[in-house]
C-alpha cells in the first residue's frame, strides 16, 4: 500500500499463501514489484503511465496507478517489511548468490552459402575480375590485380569470412539482375579488389589508391561491413528475397529505442497534465537545441531565463519540468531499424530474442546496433 503496510487484498490472502507454502513445503521468497528507483519518482512515474497509455494525471475515469512504494528498497527497508519472516529474506539471497550470466563471445553465426565457400568465392572473385577487366580501362597491369586478388582472398580466408562476401554478392547481382538500382560502394569496402570483382561494388580500388587494409585488417578481428545503398522504393523486394532465399524464420530486422528526449518530455507531459497546446509548446522551444539534439532540461534550466522565469512563476510548469527531468532519457518506444538486417544459419528465435511490430511482418532483434 501507499503506508508500505498490507492492502485489504494482501491482508486477505497473506496469512493464507505463508500457510499454504510451510504445509507444501515450498520456501518462501521476499520480493518487491519494483517500477521506479526511488520513492520520489513516483510521480513523474505516474505521469509516464499516463503518457503511455493516452490518459490524463489528474482523471476521474479508472485508470493504472502505482503507489509511492513501488520503489527499489533498500536491504535494511526488505529485512524491516518481512522481519516475522527472515526466512524469505535468506531465500532471496540464496536466489541471488545462484545467478550468473556472462555473454561468451562466439564467431559470426551465417548461413552455410556453399559446400566449399573457400572454392565458391575463388571462383566467383577470379571470373569476375577477368569480365571486369575486360572492359574497364586498366588502371595498373594485370599481373597488380591478380595479385592484389590474392591478397585479398588469402586475408578473407584467414579470416574466415568467404561466405559473407557470398552472400551479400548474391543478393546485389539479384537486385542488379532485376533492375533496382544499388549504389556504387561507399565507406571502407569500397577498397576492396574482391568486392569489385563480385560486382559489390563498382569502383575500381587500383584505379583510385583504396586500401584493402581499411576495410578488413587480420590485426583488428572484427566483422566486414559493406555500407550498400537500395533504392528505397525497392528494397522491400530485396528483403523477400533473402527471406525466400535462407527461410522467413531466419531473416529479421533490427530493432532501435527511442529515448525521451527534452523536448519530446515537455510536450508528452505537458499533455498528461492537461496544460494548454500553446503554454507547453512555448516552453518546448525554449530548449535549446546543439547540433541536432536538444540539450537536457537541467542545461536549458541554466542557459534560458525565460525557462527559469516560467517555473518560478507557475507551480505547474515546475512540476512539469521536475517531471521532464526525472523522465528524460528514458526509452520511450521500440520500432523497426530503417536499413539492418539479420541473416541466420537457424530460427533466430533459438539465438536472439524478437519483437514483433504491429506494422510490420517481419521480426526483430530485441539486440540493438550497439
Amino acid at each position: 500500500g501507499e503506508s508500505g503496510k498490507l492492502t485489504p487484498a494482501e491482508q486477505a490472502t497473506e496469512r493464507g499463501h505463508v500457510e499454504m507454502a510451510y504445509a507444501m513445503e515450498l520456501p518462501l521468497v521476499a520480493t518487491n514489484d519494483v517500477y521506479f528507483p526511488k520513492a520520489e519518482m513516483y510521480e513523474a512515474h505516474d505521469a509516464l503511465i499516463c503518457i503511455s497509455e493516452g490518459a490524463y494525471v489528474d482523471q476521474q475515469q479508472p485508470r493504472r496507478r502505482l503507489t509511492p512504494q513501488h520503489y527499489f528498497k533498500s536491504q535494511a527497508e526488505m529485512v524491516t517489511l518481512f522481519a516475522d519472516l527472515p526466512e524469505a529474506i535468506a531465500n532471496t539471497v540464496e536466489i541471488a548468490q545462484r545467478c550468473a550470466f556472462a555473454v561468451a563471445r562466439r564467431d559470426p553465426i551465417l548461413p552455410k552459402f556453399a559446400d566449399d565457400e573457400v572454392d565458391e568465392l575463388r571462383r566467383q572473385a577470379k571470373e569476375g575480375l577477368v569480365a571486369r577487366l575486360a572492359v574497364i580501362p586498366h588502371a595498373a597491369p594485370v599481373e597488380d590485380y591478380e595479385k592484389r586478388l590474392e591478397f585479398e582472398l588469402g586475408i578473407i580466408e584467414g579470416m574466415g569470412f568467404p561466405g559473407y562476401f557470398l552472400i551479400v554478392a548474391d543478393f546485389i547481382k539479384w537486385a542488379k539482375d532485376h533492375h533496382i538500382p544499388v549504389g556504387p560502394g561507399r565507406g571502407s569496402g569500397a577498397g576492396s579488389l574482391v568486392a569489385y570483382a563480385l560486382t559489390i561494388t563498382d569502383l575500381d580500388p587500383l584505379r583510385y589508391s583504396l586500401l584493402f587494409e581499411r576495410f578488413l585488417n587480420p590485426e583488428r578481428v572484427s566483422m566486414p561491413d559493406f555500407d550498400i545503398d537500395f533504392c528505397m522504393d525497392r528494397r522491400e523486394e530485396v528483403i523477400r528475397y533473402v527471406q525466400e532465399k535462407y527461410g522467413r524464420d531466419k531473416v529479421g530486422q533490427i530493432i532501435p529505442f527511442g529515448a525521451l528526449l527534452s523536448k519530446a518530455a515537455v510536450r508528452d507531459i505537458g499533455r498528461v497534465l492537461q496544460m494548454p497546446y500553446g503554454q507547453v509548446d512555448r516552453l518546448s522551444k525554449m530548449i535549446p537545441v546543439e547540433g541536432v539534439k536538444p540539450v537536457s532540461i537541467q542545461k536549458a534550466l541554466i542557459d534560458e531565463p525565460r525557462l527559469r522565469e516560467e517555473a518560478r512563476n507557475e507551480e505547474v510548469v515546475d512540476r512539469l519540468l521536475t517531471y521532464g527531468q526525472q523522465v528524460e532519457g528514458l526509452l520511450r518506444n521500440a520500432s523497426t531499424h530503417a536499413a539492418g538486417v539479420v541473416i541466420g544459419d537457424r530460427p533466430l528465435d533459438a539465438l536472439v530474442p524478437l519483437y514483433q511490430d504491429p506494422r510490420s511482418d517481419m521480426p526483430a532483434t530485441q539486440f540493438n546496433m550497439k
